[in-house]
């Protein structure tokens, strides 16, 4: 599928919040900014299709729905907020429905932490890292402070092979330089402009441009393990 077709697809079937929380940050993931990111990682790296997904902070869906557009084998999105899962699930039937085909995805209301904790415990043994790829737009933090790199950390530790994350522009070399010392080869893959539209009563203006970093992390070969799941991960759909 062509990037214009992606972003095509996704800006008339993914509906954003209805009423976002600011506590979570919950900001849309712009159709242009998913298709960029997603068409990035499978041509350039190979890291979406036939791939076992993470779409960790899922939201409305957008890079879950985006994975399969281009072929993941399997896509699991985790969220906090059960409303951006309803409407993430409707999504997932809008462009189900369009296509007329049925996408691998399978959804948990989960904090990030408890998911984290949740599939160590099932895995043990260090066989926890069971997703090929990971994809974030993780909070930027301005809530609580270090929730981007928290989200971070924790893909890290479930990811047997690469993560895709959107970070401020502005936060590069904190951000970087952090995450080398994880055990990963970090690469600034794109930068990016996300039109972020007034979402809340204190934004004064109807849109604000920010630039964003696309940061890719690779672990470290002497690190791969290429593993597969033993067991099924527990699955709730709203």
């Amino acid at each position: 599928m062509k990037l214009w077709e992606i972003e095509d697809l996704l800006q008339h079937n993914v509906h954003p919040f209805q009423s976002p929380k600011i506590q979570y940050e919950q900001y849309i993931t712009t159709p242009h900014l998913a298709a960029h990111t997603l068409f990035t990682a499978n041509q350039s790296y190979d890291d979406i299709e036939n791939k076992t997904i993470l779409d960790l902070g899922t939201g409305t869906g957008m890079l879950s729905i985006g994975s399969c557009l281009l072929g993941a084998k399997q896509v699991f999105g985790v969220d906090i907020d059960e409303d951006a899962l309803k409407i993430c699930q409707q999504n997932i039937s809008n462009v189900e429905k369009e296509l007329e085909e049925t996408f691998p995805i399978e959804l948990l209301q989960c904090d990030a932490l408890q998911f984290e904790q949740m599939i160590k415990k099932r895995f043990k043994d260090n066989n926890h890292r069971i997703f090929d790829t990971i994809l974030m737009n993780p909070p930027f933090g301005t809530r609580v402070k270090g929730a981007d790199m928290m989200f971070l950390k924790i893909a890290t530790e479930l990811s047997n092979n690469a993560i895709y994350s959107l970070h401020k522009t502005s936060t590069r070399n904190f951000v970087t330089s952090k995450a080398a010392t994880w055990g990963f080869d970090v690469k600034v893959v794109a930068e990016l402009n996300y039109d972020l539209e007034a979402s809340y009563s204190f934004h004064k203006k109807k849109s604000q441009q920010i630039q964003v970093d696309l940061i890719r992390l690779q672990r470290k070969k002497q690190q791969t393990k290429q593993l597969q799941p033993k067991k099924q991960i527990a699955k709730k759909r709203p």
